[in-house]
């Protein structure tokens, strides 16, 4: 890695993570690069080709027992791709479930089924794999005393960006918080969270973003130096850094 450059903890969607030109842009970043990713359209075809309904709440996955197995499956799948991705470019890479050494222990949301809301980081086999030259892919599966749990992929970016003290970046298919949804050019440079609440409450954050945005706030409450959203695109993460892309979010 090159001296100087700042570590960095991405978070990128399943099938985003998968495109070719990403896994170009996260291979050739220059400094530390943790990696956690989700899932959820390859989870719900797959719940669906098993005959299970997939239901929300609160924009959140329910996942009952009967469920966990298939969706850990797909998760585990997923990371081990991004990882063979990342290695044949150049970037040996490691995917790790936060079950490996118990490293994401969560508390279970019981309105959700097995679905826990990560409430300690072990960084140490994350801290391990990097001084051994990998990037470490985390798969969002955290455990209690009762098992494994499914965790909000962005929730745990957070809490695993904050474990490490490390900038928080969640990559997503727009250009950053916008204030028309219709026009990029409206991208926030950079919003506080009071005012992100406030767009929050008058709609102009809505949809799949407001998690987005409260996860790249827990993330800087848990210790991150700085969080950002931008769209995951050849080039982001240098004109991310400077200011020309993304919205980054501070307290």
């Amino acid at each position: 890695m090159a001296p100087g450059v700042e570590p960095l903890l991405v978070k990128v969607g399943g099938s985003l993570g998968g495109a070719p030109e990403i896994l170009d842009e996260l291979a050739g970043y220059r400094g530390r690069l943790v990696l956690v990713h989700g899932g959820g359209p390859q989870i719900g075809a797959h719940l669906e080709a098993l005959g299970f309904a997939t239901r929300f709440v609160g924009g959140e996955r329910v996942t009952p027992p009967e469920q966990l197995e298939a969706v850990e499956a797909v998760l585990t799948r997923l990371g081990k791709a991004l990882a063979h991705g990342l290695s044949v470019r150049g970037r040996p890479a490691v995917a790790v479930s936060g079950r490996d050494a118990a490293f994401l222990r969560a508390r279970a949301e019981a309105r959700l089924g097995r679905v826990g809301r990560v409430e300690a980081v072990d960084s140490r086999l994350i801290l391990r794999l990097l001084e051994a030259g990998y990037a470490p892919v985390v798969t969002p599966i955290a455990v209690d005393d009762a098992g494994a749990l499914n965790v909000n992929a962005d929730l745990a970016a957070a809490a695993v960006a904050g474990a490490l003290a490390w900038p928080a970046v969640f990559f997503t298919d727009v250009v950053g918080v916008l204030e028309d949804p219709a026009d990029p050019e409206s991208r926030y440079p950079v919003l506080r969270r009071a005012q992100a609440e406030a767009l929050i409450e008058r709609g102009t954050i809505a949809g799949g973003m407001i998690p987005k945005v409260r996860a790249a706030f827990a993330a800087l409450a848990a210790g991150s130096p700085w969080a950002a959203i931008a769209r995951g695109e050849p080039g982001v993460l240098s004109r991310l850094r400077s200011g020309e892309a993304g919205t980054r979010l501070i307290l």
